[in-house]
């Protein structure tokens, strides 16, 4: 039996096939994949960045005469479920752009399906030094500063403080074991004499702040490096004021000067601290207030380093793409080779080397003014001017990576 099916459906269905076809060819997808739920405090102001970069760079042609369009997935804070992600945005979504990532072992994961698929992956925040480094491969590159990096713009200052006694308070993940790991490597190097006298390590999200605390006034140090953030920040923060943990003790921190985790502190905040963050109330570049007042005039709030963070890394994948003249894979990845990108904290490249962007950081101490959490005696350190040379690079970087 032949079933006839009417002319005017056929070509209903035609249509629609050309329809979308066409809006295939017009547009440019991204996969982006996040831990939205479970790292908000970051994650929705660098949504925010995002929409910003889109907005502006389809309002102004887009890319390749296409527009851009992201399709945004949460990875659920897990390697496992990340990958899952991954490869639907790939196999369901037909993307061959993935951009993401916010905790470092998730990080890690994607980077290892991104060279296994190859497909190409930029890194947007996870830290860890082995993204780019000993599991590094030529599908992804990294934009934010690494841990090696931060640890090293704060080494300077943690030098000139002369401590010889350093407690080590980390969350026992990737990106903790990483900057930990830094920063005994460069103290080494940088002061011999200096020893570890007590490593805190809690689950992350877990901290035990009263234990932890209690471990570093038993060890009598008389600095600490701190990498932890977020809720555990907090808790170690408040309880290390009320014992008095702090006092008369130098205190290095990663991230503690960003506003996601500074600002819920308030009138808690520490004072005094070394710290990277983003002071964005006191940045008075060109760049910056381009972005300021933009951003302000379309969420009506101010940026955290989130927000710079999917801001840049959108722009960085439309000056990828321009720069390529294609979206094909491999055309991209000799495009991102040192690329130049335009940011609110100036202008950085992708290293060829080792695929980390030398877009840098704020270094400065924290202080109280009315009120409020603030970085003051604040300088933007190049990330180029912390990364090591390409001859040690290639030692670090798997062969063919």
């Amino acid at each position: 039996m032949i079933t006839r099916v009417p002319l005017i459906a056929l070509v209903a269905v035609a249509a629609t096939a050309l329809s979308a076809s066409a809006f295939a060819q017009d547009t440019i997808k991204i996969g982006e994949l996040n831990s939205y739920k479970s790292q908000p405090a970051f994650l929705e102001p660098y949504k925010h960045g995002i929409e910003l970069a889109v907005d502006e760079i389809n309002k102004s042609g887009g890319v390749l005469g296409k527009k851009l369009e992201v399709i945004s997935r949460d990875d659920g804070g897990n390697p496992g479920d990340a990958v899952r992600v991954a490869e639907e945005l790939v196999t369901r979504e037909g993307v061959n752009i993935l951009a993401g990532t916010f905790l470092s072992n998730v990080g890690l994961a994607v980077t290892e399906y991104a060279g296994k698929n190859k497909v190409f992956f930029l890194a947007a925040e996870p830290l860890t030094d082995k993204i780019t480094w000993q599991n590094g491969n030529k599908y992804t590159y990294r934009l934010r500063s690494s841990t090696y990096m931060q640890v090293a713009m704060l080494m300077p200052d943690i030098v000139a403080a002369k401590k010889k006694r350093w407690a080590l308070v980390y969350p026992n993940f990737e990106y903790g074991q990483s900057a930990v790991e830094a920063f005994k490597k460069l103290l080494k190097e940088k002061q011999p004499d200096a020893e570890i006298v007590t490593e805190q390590a809690p689950p992350l999200g877990k901290v035990d702040a009263g234990a932890v605390a209690q471990a570093i006034d038993d060890a009598k140090p008389d600095a600490i490096f701190n990498v932890l953030f977020g809720p555990d920040l907090a808790k170690f923060v408040r309880e290390g004021n009320t014992r008095g943990t702090f006092q008369n003790r130098f205190v290095a921190s990663l991230l503690s000067g960003e506003p996601e985790y500074i600002d819920p502190l308030r009138d808690e905040a520490p004072v005094g601290w070394l710290v990277t963050g983003y002071p964005w109330y006191a940045i008075a570049t060109p760049e910056h207030k381009a972005f300021l007042d933009a951003y302000q005039a379309r969420f009506h709030d101010y940026p955290r380093l989130g927000s710079v963070v999917g801001y840049v890394t959108i722009k960085s994948i439309a000056a990828g793409i321009t720069k390529a003249g294609s979206t094909d894979t491999d055309k991209l990845i000799v495009a991102f080779e040192n690329l130049k990108v335009d940011s609110p904290f100036g202008p950085f490249v992708y290293r060829a080397s080792d695929h980390q962007a030398t877009m840098g950081a704020y270094v400065g101490k924290t202080a109280l003014k009315d009120g409020k959490p603030v970085m003051v005696e604040f300088k933007y350190v190049d990330g180029a001017a912390v990364l090591p040379p390409d001859d040690e690079v290639k030692k670090l970087r798997p062969a063919g990576g």
